[in-house]
C-alpha cells in the first residue's frame, strides 16, 4: 500500500511542479509521467486525466501543513503559531502554485455543485488550526470570547480573503508579505494581551 501511495504522491507532486513551471495548459500528461518517473498505466489508474489532478490542491496544502506542524516550537505563543502558519502557507502558495491556476481553482469551488474540498472540516488544515486555537484557549493566549470552531472559521475566512485578493490582483504583490502584515491585524481581536 505504501508503494501505491508513493506512486500517486509522485504523480501529484510532479503535476503541481509542472503546473507552476510551465502552466496548467502547457503541461501534458506525458510531462507528468516523465517527471514522476511512472507509467501511463499508473497515471490512469489514479487519475482520469490532467483535470482530475486539480482536485488534489487541498491534499498538497494539507501535506504542507503537516510538515509545518513539525516545525512549530511547542513553546511558541499559540497566536504566533497561527501567524507563522499563515505566513509560511501563503509563501508556499506564492512560490509553488501559479496564481492564475489558483484563481481558477477558487472560482470552481464557488460554483461547484458537489463537495467543496477546500472547506472540508476533516482536512489536516482545519484540525491543525483548531488544535492551536484550543491550545491558545488553555494557555490564555487566544480569547475564549468565541468558540474554537468560530475562531477557526474566522481564521480560514481571513486566509481565503487574502488569497482571493491576491488572485484578483493577479499576484502583483507578495502574498506572504501582505499576509504577514495584515493577518495579525485581522486576528488581533482574538489575541490575549500578555
Amino acid at each position: 500500500m505504501a508503494s501505491k501511495q508513493n506512486v500517486k504522491r509522485r504523480i501529484v507532486d510532479a503535476a503541481w511542479e509542472l503546473f507552476y513551471e510551465k502552466g496548467y495548459d502547457d503541461t501534458t500528461v506525458d510531462d507528468i509521467i516523465r517527471l514522476s518517473d511512472t507509467s501511463k498505466g499508473s497515471f490512469y489508474y489514479y487519475f482520469s486525466g490532467k483535470d482530475a489532478l486539480l482536485d488534489t490542491l487541498s491534499t498538497i496544502l494539507d501535506e504542507y501543513y503537516a510538515n509545518l506542524e513539525e516545525e512549530l516550537d511547542e513553546n511558541m505563543n499559540s497566536f504566533d503559531k497561527l501567524m507563522f502558519l499563515n505566513y509560511k502557507s501563503h509563501l508556499f502558495m506564492e512560490t509553488k502554485i501559479d496564481v492564475t491556476l489558483l484563481a481558477s481553482l477558487y472560482s470552481t469551488q464557488l460554483i461547484a455543485k458537489g463537495e467543496r474540498n477546500l472547506l472540508d472540516q476533516n482536512r489536516t488544515y482545519y484540525r491543525l488550526i483548531s488544535r492551536i486555537v484550543e491550545e491558545g484557549h488553555v494557555r490564555n493566549q487566544i480569547s475564549r470570547e468565541k468558540s474554537i470552531q468560530e475562531i477557526t472559521k474566522y481564521y480560514s475566512l481571513c486566509e481565503r480573503a487574502l488569497v482571493s485578493d491576491w488572485c484578483l490582483n493577479r499576484g502583483s504583490y507578495s502574498l506572504a508579505e501582505y499576509s504577514k502584515e495584515y493577518m495579525p491585524i485581522l486576528m488581533e481581536h482574538f489575541r490575549v494581551k500578555q
